[in-house]
């Protein structure tokens, strides 16, 4: 075999994306594998979470300190595969301080991933928000009321007039996956309506990717799926262009 074939078999030529996930998220790889294009690759890294409860606020906050504490390990296991980029499949913890806060939680990774680039969900829906022209937004979440605060907060704080924030209060990190499209459809009509821009959805243990491609050619404007979106802050930063269908309007328009 020659050196220009071998070279058209290279595994990731275009971007290895090391994803962040919580050990206990069985979607987010899902979702991505769905979108992939050609030439890009994901490498998991996971955070290791011994009690996956959420269901109040103190179990919420008891969740996320276990993140805190286990994502150095996970960032320094998976950048061995030589990583080109990072990904954040969490998203609770970088809405978490608002805008403030997700900037100082992007320093921290890329601090301990020795200067990847990285894209949170935070700053992926805001940027994709921005792309679509959206100003008044409603949004869903898997989360507790503590969380959807801090949900609420960032929005507001990058820009957004943020007309409600609906929680669905999963009892576990777990349970956030069994949530299904006909438990969502009454969550999409309580949240729209005709001064709403855009609706969102954060959590990324929740795969909405297919339903919010579905309502927006339903409803008319964008629905944002954040592992569609994180996905394409991701792309877009390390010079991937590809205009992707089927996945709604910012990966096919932007």
């Amino acid at each position: 075999m020659n050196e220009e074939a071998m070279g058209e078999q290279v595994v990731g030529e275009r971007g290895r994306i090391a994803v962040i996930a919580p050990s206990t998220n069985t979607v987010v790889e899902h979702d991505l594998a769905m979108i992939r294009p050609e030439g890009v690759t994901f490498h998991t890294g996971r955070m290791y979470i011994e009690n996956p409860s959420l269901d109040s606020d103190a179990e919420f906050e008891r969740l996320l300190d276990e993140i805190r504490q286990s994502i150095t390990t996970a960032i320094r296991d998976v950048i061995t595969c030589e990583p080109t980029y990072l990904l954040m499949g969490m998203s609770a913890e970088t809405f978490w301080g608002g805008v403030a806060g997700n900037i100082a939680f992007e320093e921290r990774v890329r601090r301990r991933s020795n200067g990847l680039g990285v894209s949170t969900g935070a700053s992926a829906c805001r940027d994709a928000l921005r792309a679509l022209g959206a100003e008044r937004i409603s949004v869903f979440s898997p989360y507790q009321p503590i969380a959807d605060q801090q949900v609420s907060a960032f929005f507001a704080e990058a820009g957004f007039d943020v007309a409600s924030v609906t929680g669905l209060r999963c009892p576990s990190a777990t349970a956030i996956a069994k949530v299904t499209p006909e438990m969502l459809t009454p969550v999409i009509e309580s949240l729209d309506g005709p001064d709403v821009d855009a609706i969102v959805q954060v959590g990324t243990n929740l795969s909405f990717v297919h339903q919010a491609a579905q309502l927006e050619h339903e409803l008319g404007k964008p629905v944002l799926a954040i592992n569609v979106a994180t996905l394409w802050h991701a792309l877009r930063a390390t010079g991937i262009d590809d205009q992707i269908t089927g996945f709604g309007r910012i990966l096919a328009e932007h």
